[in-house]
């Protein structure tokens, strides 16, 4: 039995005068929303590029999301009733 899903993520993008660039990753599944943040600071010293902000503040609001999504997942699992597998041993779910 197979079916298909469509989940939607939106980027939002804040940059201050200060250099400072921070990003919310938002996924919606249709039922609910998990968000991710991530920041990136500008050195003094360096060039302010806006744009590698932007990919640092989103890469890491991406990442961000991506850890609380497999978070969420393994809650998920152990409500199931499945436990945390030991050290070094794999559990179905994971591969």
């Amino acid at each position: 039995m197979s079916h298909t899903l469509e989940w939607n993520v939106r980027l939002h993008l804040f940059e201050d005068e200060e250099g400072t660039t921070k990003a919310h990753a938002v996924l919606d599944t249709g039922t609910t929303e998990l968000i991710g943040h991530g920041t990136a600071h500008c050195h003094p010293t360096d060039t302010n590029v806006p744009e590698i902000g932007e990919e640092l503040a989103a890469g890491r609001a991406m990442r961000d999301l991506a850890q609380r999504l497999l978070d969420t997942a393994e809650h998920d699992i152990e409500g199931m009733g499945a436990t945390r597998p030991r050290s070094g041993e794999a559990a179905a779910w994971l591969m």
